[in-house]
């Protein structure tokens, strides 16, 4: 088993009490096989970090996102939390190489399992919470996040024109308008950079490789100003 002082180092966290991270590790099966040994598995561990997890991808979501309605925010942590992104992010961190497995686990693929890195994985983020506290937990896993956010992001899962289309005409009954202010580069590799507006009122503005693209971070720079603009 890898050396806990690394993954300390990985996560950006020394604990206090290292047993809370090595209780985290601890599968089923290892406590099965030697009756004596102490802490316990990381079944009551997982429990609590799926609920900080979900707790602070919701808040992420709710104060970053002021314009997304409930139904975005649930498919957007959904996705994040879900068992295959929790795997992702514990081989991320190479957790498989920490893990605390009985015998026969061992011998059936266990550390590779994607249930036990998944159960792992939250029970860490756990451990994290019971020794440093919210606000310590929340800056690492939102560093932990990030790629997967900004994947579901950029693969259109957050669909920024469609986003502002909505609530303008919630509150406006109007449609943004998009318009190509600037062209640069050769023709090989343009810029494209794009006002999204309402009426003559611009709300925002984006650049981007090509016209859609250029077009969704001028609605998702809108977004992000909406709150004010429509408060004035």
């Amino acid at each position: 088993m890898a050396d806990l002082d690394t993954l300390q180092q990985t996560l950006g966290v020394y604990f206090k009490d290292i047993s809370l991270l090595k209780q985290a590790l601890v599968h089923g099966s290892y406590i099965n096989e030697s009756p004596g040994f102490t802490p316990s598995s990381n079944e009551r561990l997982e429990f609590l970090g799926d609920a900080v997890l979900g707790l602070i991808v919701a808040q992420k979501l709710y104060q970053d996102f002021p314009h997304f309605a409930e139904g975005k925010m649930t498919k957007i942590r959904a996705a994040i939390v879900r068992r295959d992104t929790l795997v992702r992010m514990a081989r991320n961190i190479d957790l498989e190489n920490y893990l605390y497995l009985g015998k026969g686990e061992e011998a059936s693929g266990g550390r590779y399992k994607p249930t036990n890195l998944a159960s792992a994985f939250e029970a860490v983020i756990a451990a994290i919470f019971l020794d440093q506290g919210l606000t310590i937990t929340r800056d690492i896993i939102l560093r932990l996040i990030d790629a997967k956010l900004q994947e579901l992001i950029s693969t259109g899962t957050v669909d920024y024109k469609s986003e502002l289309q909505e609530f303008i005409q919630a509150r406006k009954q109007q449609s943004p308008t998009y318009e190509v202010i600037e062209i640069t580069g050769p023709d090989h590799n343009r810029t494209f950079t794009v006002e999204v507006r309402l009426g003559e009122t611009v709300l925002g503005r984006g650049s981007g490789k090509n016209k859609k693209a250029a077009e969704s971070k001028a609605a998702r720079s809108a977004l992000e100003q909406l709150s004010t603009y429509f408060t004035e």
